[in-house]
């Protein structure tokens, strides 16, 4: 039988809507609103670049253009309505989803036990008990709070000290939780003293969290092969997803498709049926023009992003100046459903400094387009603090 085609235009409206950027950025932006908005992402990376603004509030903002980072502070550190953890990166979730993550935890406890322990030696467990035994009779501490000296030697995993790997692994096997950040610094408590006992004590076995994590990254992606499913939370394996999604199109839960990428190559995916009798009640795209972070969930997948928009985005880290096409941190920027280009912003003293902006090949920038660039400008200006927008003279350079 022949597989329905999702045109590629079709294909972004679907997955830009399922990431909350086809609508105008506005709408509640604090308490249940930004939680809601969370929820609707599934997660929002976590990363301390601050270059112009620090990626989750950037991700945020860039849908809801009151958002204040404060106000994510509140959620997660005060009303508990999510938590942080591990996705692909590390991430704010919402609370509900704890009891999911405690397949990860089983996983991270076996894999990062034997790992670290090869790294730091086995005193490292002697130190998970200790630092264990810190947090339990003093309560939330951050790694400064547990003195030792620095290691004597290279250990070849970032010269950690041996209570901050052991904080971060009775983290990530789900034994403390975070309850705060100060500044970017991390406060860990156990987990029975920052997770609501309701999400805490819940249970569900393997295939339940399987069967939710497929089934909750297709819900926010629109389409997907099942590496796409398993990359989504990062916490069930390649192979638990193609098993899914071969029981899935087995009982008809799920229908294949032909997805028209960039360029006219087809990718099959899979799609619920209700997604694809109503491709044509579609929302039309915002023409809003915005500057996402790059670490977008829109654009955390750079193969997707390239074979679904045409862009071809890498943050080129660690690569020599020469070899770098854009520069060290540029910023791409949406317009409706065309990524137009990427934007060299960043914040000096009261400045917002705009240094270059690129166009994608084909995009002409015309005097309207100018101008819906620089209204996004002013408001990123005003986000970040700054009374004055400083741009480069040639700041529309030609595409490289």
């Amino acid at each position: 039988m022949t597989r329905p085609l999702i045109e590629n235009t079709i294909a972004r409206r679907l997955f830009l809507d399922r990431h909350a950027l086809m609508e105008a950025p506005s709408g509640p932006a604090k308490g249940q609103g930004l939680a809601d908005l969370i929820t609707r992402l599934g997660f929002v990376q976590v990363d301390s670049v601050n270059t112009f603004a620090r990626a989750h509030d950037l991700i945020l903002w860039s849908r809801r253009q009151t958002y204040r980072p404060e106000s994510l502070r509140w959620i997660n550190d005060r009303a508990r309505a999510t938590f942080e953890h591990w996705t692909h990166d590390a991430s704010i979730v919402p609370i509900q989803y704890f009891p999911m993550w405690r397949m990860r935890f089983e996983r991270d406890r076996a894999r990062l036990r034997h790992r670290w322990k090869d790294w730091h030696g086995q005193a490292f467990h002697a130190e998970i008990e200790k630092v264990l035994a810190h947090v339990s009779d003093h309560g939330a501490c951050c790694t400064a709070d547990i003195a030792e000296d620095q290691p004597e030697k290279s250990t070849g995993w970032w010269d950690w000290r041996p209570s901050k790997v052991a904080l971060e692994y009775l983290w990530r096997s789900g034994e403390l939780s975070i309850t705060k950040r100060s500044g970017f610094r991390k406060f860990y408590d156990l987990s029975e003293r920052v997770i609501p006992p309701e999400f805490l004590n819940a249970r569900e076995d393997d295939a339940a969290i399987i069967d939710w994590a497929c089934t909750s990254a297709l819900d926010r992606l629109g389409f997907a092969t099942s590496g796409e499913l398993a990359a989504f939370f990062d916490l069930i394996t390649p192979i638990d997803a193609k098993d899914w999604m071969t029981r899935a199109i087995a009982e008809g839960r799920v229908v294949e498709v032909d997805l028209a990428c960039v360029g006219g190559k087809l990718r099959r995916s899979v799609m619920w049926p209700q997604d694809l009798e109503t491709l044509d009640r579609l929302p039309e795209a915002s023409p809003r023009t915005r500057i996402l972070s790059p670490f977008d969930p829109a654009l955390r997948d750079r193969n997707r992003a390239e074979r679904l928009f045409g862009f071809h985005y890498r943050i080129e880290i660690f690569v020599p100046e020469a070899k770098r096409r854009y520069g060290y941190y540029v910023f791409p920027v949406l317009e409706g459903t065309r990524l137009i280009g990427r934007i060299d912003i960043a914040r000096s003293g009261d400045r917002l400094v705009v240094r270059a902006f690129w166009p994608e090949k084909g995009v002409r920038m015309g005097s309207g387009r100018q101008a819906r660039l620089l209204a996004e400008l002013e408001r990123a200006a005003r986000f970040a603090g700054c009374s004055d927008l400083d741009i480069a003279s040639d700041w529309i350079r030609e595409t490289a």
